[in-house]
């Protein structure tokens, strides 16, 4: 062994002595309140779903150990899963060379995020959607898609992040104190607050006509 310590129930190793939850071999299944498909993820961007973007419902849970601590990461994986494919799609949409370089950076910092949640928890990462609607996006941020002004995109995706910020903010300090779903809020909210930040300089300094700082 090279000293590090293993899930004793999927055998990834853990990331030092802090407290986590297993997610390997957790299946959900969903139905479509809108086209009635039923899908079958850990999560999906926005909680969208992937056949027409309409609300997806939980039917199920199975192999399921801490329900509440499984439903705070599994609502971290939709909002960055939701981030990812709206920056994706974004960068793909705009016609402004600026912003399309920085939707693509934001994007692969959203996919990075990812990538150390699935590390951490040890959950399947789900493939990213082609098929993600910006019109979509704009109505769940509570702003009007406007494709006719590129810097829209900024304020859909600042929107967001705070949107995001808000949600964690508020579950964490419903969660019991010291316990891992509480820890992942913390966290997860402070991750948003920088994207937050980031994407509000962005925008003024594209608003100014100044480079971007990303």
């Amino acid at each position: 062994m090279d000293g590090h310590l293993f899930c004793p129930k999927c055998h990834q190793p853990i990331e030092g002595e802090e407290q986590y939850v297993c997610c390997a071999g957790s299946t959900l299944s969903w139905r479509c309140d809108d086209c009635g498909k039923v899908s079958e993820g850990f999560a999906f961007p926005y909680g969208m779903c992937p056949l027409c973007s309409g609300k997806l419902r939980m039917l199920e849970r199975e192999g399921v150990d801490d329900d509440k601590a499984l439903e705070a990461i599994r609502m971290a994986f939709e909002i960055e899963l939701g981030g990812r494919a709206f920056y994706n799609r974004a960068a793909h949409q705009t016609a402004d060379p600026a912003l399309r370089e920085l939707f693509g950076q934001f994007a692969a910092m959203e996919g990075e995020h990812i990538q150390t949640l699935a590390r951490r928890y040890h959950a399947n990462v789900p493939a990213s959607s082609s098929s993600f609607d910006t019109q979509r996006a704009a109505i769940y941020a509570g702003l009007e898609n406007r494709p006719e002004d590129p810097a829209n995109l900024i304020r859909i995706a600042i929107s967001f992040e705070q949107r995001a910020v808000d949600f964690f903010t508020e579950r964490g300090g419903r969660a019991p104190e010291g316990s891992a779903e509480r820890q992942l809020y913390k966290e997860l909210a402070a991750e948003e607050r920088e994207h937050v930040a980031l994407l509000t300089t962005e925008f003024e300094r594209f608003q100014a006509g100044k480079p971007g700082l990303l």
